[in-house]
């Protein structure tokens, strides 16, 4: 549904995931992209089945509306209709198309043109690969931020770290990239209270992966969440980052600095480092 009107917020910029079908591979990639500008406040607006020239218009009124209030709109689409497309291009938000510019080279790579056939990507073309990702997506949801416990030791890789480190869309990315099942754990002041790893996770320290950052990023994302408060300051930024890598250090459990690196390169020596295969 397009959004409503709303009063402008200062830095604020509108983000559309427009699909002609659920609008979850928009969503998803979108959102894996937005995540490396965690200074920035995003208004997502997720509007999935834009089959026909009047609901592509309607989403065309929408995000122009979000022009004018200022909020400089971002459009995420998968949309296979080229006219579609155009409609959706002719807006006044910076479009990013995350399939046009693949199926072109795709084309000319097999020398054949794809099929507009609604839902051929969307499947994933192997049924069964496709079910696996969303039962991996499935299994992320369930433990993202320590929330279950349960069935841990299915677990491909358990990623643990200080709240805001990025997490959970790194965990998102590799369960519906490569149907990897992963587990995450933030590391809270009660975690470092002594030498052995923080007990849920206790039995799987093979199978955990640390992210850090800088005690200045960690701040300032902090800050979006929780301005002038404990949680954001620097001083507790620095000393929970501090004990997380002496933790990491203690048990050998392979890590990286998240701050300069996209959620892409991170699940790449996440998988790598881990012996992952999709």
């Amino acid at each position: 549904m397009p959004p409503t009107d709303s009063a402008p917020v200062a830095g604020t910029r509108a983000a559309y995931f427009v699909s002609d079908s659920t609008g979850v591979t928009a969503e998803t990639l979108g959102n894996a992209l937005l995540a490396n500008f965690p200074g920035i406040r995003f208004l997502r607006h997720t509007i999935p089945f834009v089959l026909t020239d009047a609901e592509a218009r309607s989403v065309v009124a929408s995000i122009n509306a979000d022009v004018a209030r200022g909020h400089d709109p971002l459009l995420f689409i998968t949309v296979k209709n080229a006219q579609l497309r155009g409609i959706l291009s002719a807006s006044g938000a910076t479009v990013i198309d995350l399939l046009a510019g693949h199926l072109t080279e795709l084309e000319n790579a097999l020398g054949v043109t794809a099929s507009e056939q609604l839902g051929n990507y969307h499947g994933l073309g192997d049924t069964d690969r496709y079910f696996a990702r969303m039962r991996a997506v499935e299994y992320a949801i369930e433990h993202d931020d320590g929330q279950s416990s349960r069935a841990l030791d299915q677990a491909d890789v358990v990623i643990i770290a200080p709240s805001r480190c990025g997490k959970t869309p790194t965990t998102m990315y590799l369960a519906l990239q490569h149907g990897l099942r992963v587990a995450n754990y933030p590391l809270t002041d009660d975690d470092f209270g002594s030498e052995a790893l923080p007990r849920p996770i206790a039995k799987y320290g093979p199978r955990c992966f640390g992210l850090t950052t800088t005690p200045l990023r960690l701040s300032q994302v902090r800050h979006e969440r929780r301005p002038s408060s404990r949680y954001s300051s620097l001083e507790q930024c620095t000393l929970e980052l501090r004990r997380a890598e002496d933790l990491y250090r203690r048990h050998r459990i392979p890590f990286l600095n998240s701050s300069t690196k996209s959620v892409e390169e991170m699940s790449a020596v996440i998988m790598q480092t881990m012996k992952l295969r999709a």
